[in-house]
């Protein structure tokens, strides 16, 4: 039997076995100037640039210097085809950001920590806006949670690996691997934008010490406050009721904080993170391992200004035409009179639940004479565990055995707000409930080296892993979600002495005064949707890889799991690594993949409210199993299914100079997201009157398979090491070109604008350069961040908004070997995106010179945020 035909042979064995679970524990290291990496292999002798899937290594230096305290802001600055919007008033998503990795959503990137699967956050993005618009309907893991400083590397296979690694993995997978050094390490931290705002404070430390000669404990913590900071105008209709009503112009929402009534910004956020790391060896084969991280946040979002009043006068505003018009914003509908006097008791005129049409009425003007902006606070809560043991036997046989165990949850609440249902026994304050997520997976993994006379052994993999997610939502405040005795109210007229008739319209309909049920910007979980659901996966895979010969390496997976939920999955890949010679190399890849729906998107259900053409509305978001959704027409949720083909170039012309060109396609069917808005009308309302939650002109959407997509593009990585005056010189060049679209949809369900979205919101081309210089005890950073341009058809109608570039800059001193200052900018030269362009559908008022809610700049931030500069500076202390 021939070489080839051998490895054959093995490759169709693996294709006939089934499959599912985590590989043994990614890592990095240096060895002989060589980055050795597991993550995408199982084999334990491969290089980044001798693998045969584009892999991506980032050091604890790159990852510490930068001044975000948030993970997500760091890899968006390191990694171009990462995407992830600032998010303003996004309702949860604020406090729960979802990223994007090539184009795909947050639940098609698989994140893992020392190479086990990290926990999914209890958000499920439901957010109906451009700043979701990549990850609209996914509930993907929470990497805010991970401390910088914890980390040894960042690896980022940028390659489908569900035949490896499971669901989730269809646009990549980032592992992050954990510090196992001795010592002590202190940082301190402090800065704030070029405004004046955002002050970040963050204090972290690492301490790790080894226990004898066979393990070691390693300690991370991080504390953080970041600051509120503000990029919008104040809202005309406020200015107008400042001006006609002094008397009320000190209780409109942050007047006397001299900001807009309505914050366009970062949210304040504060909070602390941990993640222990430690291994024993018990015998000189085997070693224990334990992974844990506990992390806390809280943060405190402005939602949209309620105004109590009309306009007296309409207000001008200027649209770009050069013909000014005039509009003139209504009051919002929470201020409209509750009449308070009930029909009386056995009146045959004024029947019961019916009320009279008098001056006995209640306002919430009383209570919020300048209108109210409600506080929406979110609390993230994370625990993650894995234990484990591994180890080696004489043959060569490798096991891994692990259990991890984690739990997420996000407490929601509000603040400042009404339910106007209710009327004068209406709370301000309420809870809405919590989301938690629970998570449980055992896996077994081993790999076998196997001498077949190939130029190396041919390592055998096989793995089993069992998953169980559980999903769980738990009842809000009755006034959270319900609806009141004022709700809605028939009126009746008195006239004569116990006497009533019915208040007509002018079409000779009954009139009825309503109010919207439920909190005033979200909705609680009611009874009816509380609940825990579940959801349990079996897997199994089987792989095989080689150097069949000193020039070809190829590699062969396949994976098979089975859900609860749905039912089963097979998918496999292939990939090869061929050295043409010592400086160049070909590789290529082509794989199935999936995602299977998550407990969480089987069983959202939440009502929140968006301003959707300018109206403001109740906005309901149903599983598909509820009578709603599928009143709408939903059907039960299919695991998306992928095909993805990559083939690229390694490039090594000279010592200390690499560069990498890898090209990609990644098509998926049966996307899951949300449907577009249905409005909800009276004759629905009579046919359900479920829907009576988001009321008539509210609008209703689901969860759904509606659409398949398409991603091509291609990343370029280039490094070269050289040196300056004396002292080493570090340049790195990364870009990234990603083209999504849509190839089929369900019109029924998915809009014109969802489209849009996923083609254009995220920039096509993406590039940062870096420069790392030292000499003697002085470090200078340099790095250039391009964003191509980019639209958001659904709020911005027919603009683009342009490409940008941003400078970044810090000068590091050390001092006593241990001690180093920094200090530097972010956005030296104070970039921002541009301006909301004025059209017909967004007025720009001459007022306030912003849009009728104060936006001046996009509410998503565009693809680098809309804070500005922000310089800072950091003292370092490392034993």
């Amino acid at each position: 039997m021939t070489r080839f035909a051998l490895l054959a042979s093995i490759s169709l064995g693996a294709f006939g076995t089934p499959a599912l679970a985590q590989a043994p524990q990614a890592a990095a290291a240096k060895e002989d100037d060589k980055e050795i990496v597991i993550i995408g292999t199982r084999r334990t002798d491969r290089s980044v640039t001798d693998s045969a899937s584009p892999i991506d290594v980032i050091g604890a230096t790159e990852l510490q210097q930068a001044p975000q305290v948030n993970m997500l802001d760091i890899v968006r600055t390191l990694v171009p085809s990462f995407y992830v919007p600032q998010n303003t008033i996004s309702d949860a998503s604020t406090f729960v950001r979802s990223p994007s990795l090539r184009g795909l959503g947050a639940d098609q990137i698989l994140i893992m920590i020392n190479g086990k699967r990290y926990n999914r956050s209890a958000l499920v993005s439901v957010y109906t806006g451009a700043d979701t618009a990549l990850s609209f309907g996914a509930q993907g893991a929470d990497i805010a949670n991970i401390p910088a400083i914890a980390i040894k590397n960042l690896q980022v296979l940028r390659d489908g690996a569900t035949a490896q690694y499971g669901s989730d993995a269809i646009g990549g997978v980032i592992n992050y691997q954990l510090r196992d050094d001795a010592g002590i390490e202190l940082q301190g931290i402090y800065g704030q934008t070029y405004r004046g705002d955002g002050a970040n404070k963050q204090v972290s430390g690492n301490v790790g010490f080894k226990l004898g000669g066979r393990g070691f404990v390693n300690l991370s913590g991080e504390w953080f406050d970041n600051g509120e900071t503000s990029r919008g105008a104040n809202r005309p209709i406020a200015v107008v009721l400042a001006q006609t009503n002094p008397a009320a112009a000190a209780s409109i929402p942050n007047a006397a904080r001299g900001k807009p009534a309505q914050i366009w910004g970062s949210s304040p956020a504060n909070g602390y993170k941990l993640f222990l790391n430690a291994a024993y060896e018990v015998t000189d084969s085997a070693k224990l391992y334990l992974t844990f991280n506990y992390a806390h946040s809280e943060a405190d979002q402005s939602f949209n200004y309620r105004s109590p009043i009309s306009a007296p006068t309409p207000l001008t505003v200027d649209i770009g035409t050069g013909t000014p018009s005039t509009r003139s914003p209504g009051r919002n509908g929470a201020f409209n009179p509750i009449f308070l006097t009930p029909c009386p008791t056995g009146n045959a005129t004024c029947p019961a639940g019916g009320f009279v049409n008098d001056t006995n009425t209640f306002s919430f003007a009383s209570v919020y004479p300048g209108g109210f902006t409600p506080r929406f606070i979110g609390k993230v809560d994370q625990a993650f565990g894995n234990a484990g043991i591994k180890g080696a036997a004489d043959s060569g046989l490798t096991y891994d055995l692990s259990a991890t165990f984690a739990r997420n949850s996000l407490d929601l609440a509000m603040t400042g707000s009404l339910s106007a249902s209710y009327g004068p026994q209406s709370q301000r304050d309420f809870n809405f409930g919590k989301l938690i997520q629970s998570e449980t997976n055992l896996n077994a993994d081993f790999t076998y080296p196997l001498e077949v006379g190939f130029a190396s052994p041919v390592t055998l993999s096989l793995g089993s892993e069992y998953r169980r997610e559980q999903y769980e939502k738990t009842v809000g405040d009755l006034q959270s979600y319900g609806a009141g005795p004022y709700a809605v109210q028939p009126l009746y007229n008195l006239v004569s002495p116990g006497v009533y008739t019915r208040v007509l319209d002018a079409q000779n309909r009954g009139v009825n005064a309503t109010q919207s049920p439920a909190a005033s910007g979200y909705g609680g979980t009611s009874p009816t949707f509380a609940g825990t659901s579940s959801q349990v996966g079996y897997g199994f895979y089987a792989g095989a890889e080689a150097d069949v010969t000193q020039a070809l390496t190829a590699g062969i997976a396949t994976r098979w799991e089975t859900y609860s939920s749905f039912g089963s999955a097979l998918v496999g890949k292939f990939n090869f690594l061929y050295r043409v010679s010592d400086a160049v190399s070909l590789r290529g890849t082509i794989g199935t993949g999936f995602h299977a729906p998550s407990p969480g998107q089987n069983n959202t259900q939440i009502v929140t409210t968006n301003f959707l053409g300018g109206n403001q509305v109740q906005t309901g978001t149903y599983p598909t199993t509820s009578a709603i959704a599928q009143f709408y027409g939903a059907t039960p949720l299919r695991p998306e299914r992928s095909t993805n083909f990559g083939a690229g170039i390694v490039l090594k012309p000279l010592d200390g100079l690499s560069l990498t060109i890898d090209g990609y396609s990644i098509k998926v069917r049966n996307r899951i997201g949300i449907s577009q808005n249905f409005t909800v009308t009276q004759q629905n309302l009579t046919a359900l009157p479920a829907l009576s939650v988001v009321g008539v002109d509210g609008v209703v959407n689901y969860f759904t398979n509606g659409f398949n997509t398409s991603t091509d593009g291609l990343d370029v990585v280039g490094n070269y090491r050289t040196s300056l005056a004396g002292g080493p010189l570090a340049l790195t060049l990364a870009y990234n070109y990603n083209q999504s679209r849509v190839t089929f949809r369900n019109r029924n369900v998915v809009s014109d604008a969802q489209v849009d979205l996923i083609r254009n919101i995220a920039p096509k081309h993406r590039l940062n350069v870096a420069a790392n210089w030292q000499l003697g005890n002085f470090t200078v950073n340099a790095r250039g961040n391009y964003f191509g341009s980019w639209s958001n058809a659904l709020e911005y109608a027919g603009q683009r908004f342009g490409a940008k570039f941003l400078t970044d800059l810090d000068v590091s001193y050390t001092f006593a070997e241990h001690y180093t200052v920094t200090v530097g900018a972010n956005n030296l030269f104070n970039t921002f995106p541009d301006r909301i362009a004025p059209s017909a559908s967004n007025p720009i008022y001459a007022l306030t010179g912003s849009l009728a809610d104060g936006q001046i700049y996009p509410r998503s931030g565009g693809p680098f945020g809309m804070n500005g500069g922000f310089w800072y500076a950091r003292l370092r202390v490392k034993y």
